[in-house]
Order: C-alpha cells, then structure tokens, then sequence
C-alpha cells in the first residue's frame, strides 16, 4: 500500500486556493502509483472557518468545491477534510473519493470544545461507520479529537485494518509533539495496525499549526516524521522499510519557530508585507524585532527609537547596535517635548483636583505618546504595528493600554520573561544578534528615574513559575503558597493577574505557544469577585 501524505497549509476561506492545493497534488499522487492521498482536517475551508460557515454563500461555494474535487479525482483516493451538511445539521467530515466518484464520508464523533475548539457551536456529533474498504484495503479513518478519546477508540478497536488514518488540524503549544506520538503510539498498538496522523501547518489568527505528521507501526513504533513548522509531501510505502524520521528540536527552537511563523502568516496573509516597532534597547522589543526579521526580511522591518528624558545613553546605543546586527533601518522620533505638551495641557486640571504629583498617569502619557507616533508611522506607511510586551507582563497588567499595547500583533503576547531570555540565548548561538548588554543589564520601562522593573514585581524567575501554577494550571492562593512561594506575593500576583483582564480584552492578537494562552484558552469574566 502506497500513501501520499501532504502536510500543506490552506488558508481559511480561500476556498479557491485550498481546492488547488488538492488539484495540483492528484498528478503527484498518480505519478507515485499512490493508493491513496492524505490531506488535513477541513482542508476546504482552513481551520478553524468559525462564523464563515454560518454564511449560506460560503457553504455553496464549500459544496462546489467538493464536488470538484470529487469529479476530478483518479485511480488514488483521495482523502480530505471538508464541512458537510447533511440536510439536518453540519458535520466536520472525511471525504473519500476516487475515479470521479463519492466513496465514502465520515463525520467527525468527538468535537473539541475546550481551549482554542468551539466546535459544537458549529457542528453536530457524527455517527457514521469509520471503516471503508478501497482498492481492497480495510481503512479506518478518525479526525483530529477522535484520537484523543478512549471511548471513541475503544469501540473500534476490534476492527480488523491495513490502516489508520487520522486528519488534523492540532494547534502547535510547548511540548505537544511529544503528547500527540506518545497517544498515536498506544493507539497504534490497540487498533493493532500502523496509524497515519497527518497534521496541518501553518499560522492562523493565534495559533500555529505545526505540522509534525507521523506514522505508527502496529507495534507503537516511530516510523516517519515530516518535518515541523513546514509543508512537506511524503510517499509511504507499507510497510515502511526504513525509517525516516525529521528531527525534532528542543523546545526553545519549536517556540521560536512558531513564533516566525506566526508573525509571517498573520502579516503576509492580512495583505501586509511590512512591519514596524518601537525599539527601547530593551531585550523584548530586540526579540520580536529579531523574530520579525527572520520572517518577513530585514528590508520590511522598520526600528522606531522613541527617547524621552528619562532613557539612557546606552538604551539608545542597545538598540542602534541591534539595529546594526539586523541591518534593519531606524528613524529617531524623540518624545520629550511632546510629553511636556500633554502635561502642560493637564497641570491646571490636575491642580485643581490637588493631582500635581507625578505619579503613574505622568508615566503612562510617556508610552501613550509613543503608541500615537507608532501608529502614526503604521497609518501612514502602511506597515503593520508589532508591539512587544511578554505573557508575565501582560498577565499583572505591567502595560499601557493604548500606549505599548497599541498595534497590530502581539508577537509575545504568550511568551513569559524567563522564556525570552531563553530564546536571546538561542537566537544567540551562532552569533551575536542580540547585544549582550541588553540581555544583562535589568529590565527597565525607563519611564521614571533610575526605574527597574523589580521596583514594582517580584524577580522574574518567582513571578512566571507563579503565573505559570495560576494559568496553566489553575491553582489557587494556598495550593500555590504549599508550592514554596511566600503567601504575600502569591496573593498580590493574584490580585494582578484578575484585575488586568480588563486590559487583556484590549491587546491585540498574538501567537499562542503554552497549553493556555490569554484569550480563547483562558476566558475569565473582568467583572467578578473571586479573587483566591
């Protein structure tokens, strides 16, 4: 048996291109002597399609493509994902077609609806038979959640198959390679047959699709890996002779990959082809620079120094000297006198309010004052506005809402302090590309004299593996205070963390890389009274 598995990449609702994708891989497949071809879950339409496919028009046009696909399709069988109405309801399915004809169709069973999945908003439960016998050759087939369930897989795991294959389309987060082959392997091992699983890559909105397509033997053992973080075709032949297994690097790299992912997919597919940020000298907006670079070019990358009285010498020097490294080009916009301005204008309301202390408004009219220039430049110039605030910021409200939250994509809007630091250490390997005085020196917002951000947060180390127990794992004050951490701390981080979703609603979009980024992974009301 011969099998063409195609890791791709559609887009959602280019329903035109995803169709091509499909089209243009039949003539590879029939070259092989494929018996059949293996694409992702809802290769139609791109995943997820969400609100689109409440769109009468958008489901025609879904139809039409099918049925294209369908009359089009030869001796290999062809095997993609697709929504599918059944005259009663929508169904997530499998479509199996070959010499023009309709074989066979199964809707998906298990529909996620936790984390990033909202598919019972969309689709009904299927029920229908997960065998198909073609070319003479027994077929089990599941999509995506399926897998996961034992229910689902115990009820089919005394079919008797040549082969499983499994469609996905599993969003990328640190570590979840490793999660997806141990589970493939044990159910290898109970349907007693090799297991496809054949993933999607490519960035969409908040998530990456990571693409790591593999194959089981019967026994649970690793036979084939296509590469992560790209597209890729693969011919398997069972069974498979010799292994042939793409590397999988270290957890730093995958999040670095799908970070340039990420950033690339998002910008080149909302019809953008360049991008701006304001460079500090400060080691966050050197890594989303860095990253930037990596996936657009350093020619579509633009650095904006945004001075004011209160930044150092050496910030500036820092972020000429990454700009250097990057070959990136800077302008300097200084914003001293524009702060002075703003101030001016308010002191007499202050006054008469008995407000004329500086305080934290004073330091916020600096950052709000650089976000209008930015998007200034945005506007005017047509890049799209990166901004460059991590996950331990973002998650205790450590940000200016309209100010360094003002922008386009959150590049490292999922990605705590202590992970950027490991990611410069990446980037750095070879070279030298962030400069090490802005990895060492303390991290700073440099809105106030000699300002550290240790001055209003606990260390970094302390804070994220704080953050790390409330959102990822969802503990609570006393389960994280038994952890070690001192009881004070834990619960001012608490009372951070809950009072800044007001904020987080108002970032922009950013690249989800842990198992429970802000957003669609973590849905708490702003308004409520819980706060242990």
């Amino acid at each position: 048996m011969k099998i063409l598995l195609k890791q791709c990449s559609p887009r959602v609702g280019d329903i035109a291109a995803n169709t091509k994708l499909i089209l243009d891989a039949l003539y590879e497949a029939e070259s092989s002597q494929c018996d059949f071809i293996v694409f992702p879950e809802l290769t139609i339409t791109g995943y997820p399609p969400e609100d689109l496919l409440f769109r009468p028009a958008f489901m025609r046009e879904v139809n039409e493509a099918v049925e294209r696909v369908v009359k089009a399709s030869t001796s290999s069988c062809v095997v993609f994902g697709a929504p599918r109405n059944n005259g009663k309801s929508l169904r997530n399915s499998v479509i199996l077609c070959q010499q023009g004809r309709l074989i066979g169709q199964y809707d998906k069973v298990c529909l996620p609806n936790h984390g990033v999945f909202d598919e019972r908003r969309y689709f009904e439960p299927g029920d229908s038979d997960a065998l198909f016998v073609v070319n003479g050759y027994r077929v089990g087939i599941g999509i995506c959640e399926d897998l996961w369930h034992d229910n689902w897989a115990d009820k089919l795991s005394g079919y008797a198959c040549d082969v499983w294959l499994n469609l996905n389309a599993s969003p990328f987060h640190e570590n979840k390679q490793e999660v997806r082959e141990r589970l493939t392997a044990r159910r290898a091992r109970q349907f007693q047959a090799p297991l496809v699983y054949l993933n999607a890559v490519g960035g969409q909105d908040e998530v990456v699709f990571d693409g790591g397509s593999h194959v089981m033997t019967a026994e649970g053992t690793l036979m084939v890996r296509l590469p992560m973080f790209e597209t890729s075709s693969f011919v398997l032949e069972l069974p498979q002779a010799e292994k042939n297994i793409a590397p999988l690097a270290e957890s730093i790299a995958q999040i670095h990959d799908a970070l340039v992912m990420g950033i690339r997919d998002y910008v080149l597919r909302n019809a953008c082809q360049q991008v701006v940020l304001g460079l500090s000298g400060g080691i966050d907006s050197a890594v989303t620079a860095a990253l930037a670079v990596e996936a657009l070019g350093s020619e579509n990358v633009l650095g904006v120094l945004l001075p004011s009285q209160y930044s150092s010498d050496h910030s500036v020097q820092d972020a000429l000297s990454l700009a250097d490294s990057l070959s990136i080009q800077t302008i300097t916009l200084p914003i001293s006198e524009s702060v002075l301005s703003v101030e001016q204008t308010l002191s007499e309301t202050f006054n008469r309010w008995g407000k004329s202390t500086a305080d934290v408004t004073e330091e916020n009219i600096q950052a709000r004052i650089r976000g209008v220039l930015l998007m200034a430049v945005s506007n005017k110039t047509g890049r799209m506005l990166l901004t460059t605030g991590n996950k331990s910021e973002m998650a205790v409200g450590y940000a200016t809402l309209y100010g360094d939250m003002a922008g386009g994509f959150a590049v490292l809007k999922d990605v705590y302090k202590t992970q950027v630091y490991a990611l410069t250490r990446y980037m750095n390997r070879k070279r030298e590309i962030i400069p090490k005085n802005t990895i060492d020196k303390p991290p700073s917002a440099e809105l106030r004299p000699d300002q550290k951000d240790s001055d209003s947060l606990p260390d970094y180390d302390v804070l994220d593996a704080i953050l790390q127990a409330m959102i990822e794992q969802r503990l609570g004050v006393e389960a994280i205070v038994e952890l070690g951490f001192d009881k004070d701390v834990v619960a001012r981080v608490m009372r951070l963390l809950q009072a800044s979703e007001y904020k987080r609603r108002q970032s922009p979009p950013g690249v989800k890389i842990t198992e429970r980024a802000f957003g669609r992974d973590r849905r708490y009301p702003i308004t409520h009274a819980f706060w242990k």
